[in-house]
């Protein structure tokens, strides 16, 4: 899979119009951001034009619209402009503001994709941090709502939402790229229930909205201006909004997003479990080996001078490095062309455990080879011990193998072992050997 680079604006746009939900006139500027910024709101109408951060952390209230606040400062309504930039490929922005809530349009994510269009994107020079979902996360509340995310090497989703009484029951699903957000999603308009209009204005929410930025539905019939745009514009609106609330989560995810009656609250919800969730697995990455400047590298052609593997057994491309006379990381780069991914499984290809361990046991028998008085001979594999496979690998991983030499007696030693993908442990064992001559 190639390395995706970040990408902001070239130059910044303005939109103005009514809110939604406030009904106040507004300006809205998106500018260029440095890597690693993310979105981030501004309050240019404020003292100090304060900033808050597109977090999950930072969710608020999530009625008819998701709001973000740090402190008393607040935004509302913040799904269509996050849905458009994600949507379209962008990864940082300032979106600056001189009201508390975006321009609501003509209801959809369009005005802010041609805002976009007109500005421009433009690639940085750092990587993109794109989190691959490897086992599934779920929530569901108690009025049947539920969001699962499956692992998938692409971004799709899968969204069916139904009305009062299975009333506008409808689905949409779709891989999504730049293109298809932008023809598929990015049009879909706000809707919402006739029945439910004076009930939403009394509470002082919708002031702003008109039957040329919503859908209204009476009964049956679909009341708004121009027509329906898509024969299930109800589902791809929950999509886009879906989009915006997800990116919350702090970074672009790949995952297949099956939900089921989606809205802000449970949208909102997956994103803190998610942000949560990486959190927690950055805080439990095994810190890595240490390897002081100066230590030799070893190429393939190196590697193969000291194992007698050939492909497509050999599995070390090179040897990043060592720690003293004990410790070795090793690099396996897994593309689709690896022999083992044709059998194992064709439709889910992924890496064999047993490999991994081989992959750990060829290190560790770099490490032993090294030694000045096992030079020219063989090491072999007598056992292995508190094996424990943890994460699959797949193709466009890169593997790293870090073994440790903990006993050497004779021509017998053991090394513990453990292979990594993004910083997870996704195999470990204890090993044994034995050196003898070829």
């Amino acid at each position: 899979m190639a390395i995706l680079m970040q990408k902001t604006l070239r130059t910044s746009v303005s939109i103005e119009g009514t809110a939604l939900h406030t009904g106040q006139s507004v300006k809205l500027t998106i500018k260029p951001a440095e890597p690693n910024t993310g979105f981030k709101f501004r309050r240019i109408d404020l003292p100090d034009k304060p900033f808050i951060d597109a977090s999950a952390a930072n969710v608020q209230t999530v009625e008819r619209a998701t709001t973000l606040a740090e402190g008393s400062v607040n935004v509302h309504t913040v799904e269509h402009i996050l849905s458009a930039l994600t949507g379209m490929g962008v990864d940082n922005a300032i979106i600056e503001m001189d009201a508390n809530e975006p321009p609501i349009g003509d209801g959809s994510a369009s005005p802010y994709v041609e805002l976009i269009k007109k500005a421009g994107i433009e690639e940085q020079d750092v990587p993109c941090p794109v989190w691959e979902i490897r086992e599934p996360v779920s929530v569901e509340n108690k009025n049947g709502s539920m969001i699962i995310i499956l692992p998938d090497r692409k971004f799709r989703v899968s969204v069916t939402v139904s009305g009062p009484g299975g009333r506008v029951t409808q689905y949409f699903h779709s891989e999504i790229t730049p293109e298809i957000y932008e023809k598929e999603l990015s049009k879909a308009r706000t809707f919402c229930f006739y029945e439910d209009i004076q009930p939403l204005l009394e509470k002082g929410l919708i002031q702003g909205g008109t039957l040329d930025n919503a859908i209204v539905i009476k009964g049956e019939q679909y009341i708004c201006a121009g027509g329906l745009r898509y024969h299930n514009e109800c589902a791809r609106h929950k999509t886009m909004d879906m989009i915006g609330d997800l990116i919350l989560n702090g970074r672009r995810i790949l995952g297949h997003v099956i939900a089921i009656m989606p809205g802000h609250g449970i949208n909102t919800t997956m994103a803190a479990k998610l942000q949560k969730q990486y959190e927690s697995m950055l805080a439990l990455r095994p810190k890595p080996m240490v390897i002081p400047a100066g230590d030799a590298v070893m190429d393939i052609n190196e590697v193969l001078k000291l194992l007698p593997h050939r492909y497509p057994f050999l599995m070390v491309d090179r040897i990043l490095g060592f720690e003293g006379e004990s410790k070795c990381i090793g690099q396996k780069n897994l593309t689709m062309n690896e022999l083992f991914f044709q059998g194992h499984f064709p439709g889910h290809p992924v890496m064999p455990g047993v490999l991994q361990v081989e992959a750990m046991a060829q290190v560790a028998s770099i490490l032993m080879l090294r030694i000045p008085e096992n030079m020219g001979k063989i090491g072999y594999f007598m056992s292995c011990d508190k094996v424990k496979w943890r994460k699959p690998v797949v193709p466009g991983d890169v593997l790293i193998i870090e073994t440790e030499l903990t006993k050497m007696r004779g021509a017998i030693g053991v090394a513990t072992g453990r292979c990594l993908v993004n910083g997870e442990v996704t195999c470990e064992a204890e090993l044994k050997f034995i050196v003898q001559d070829s």
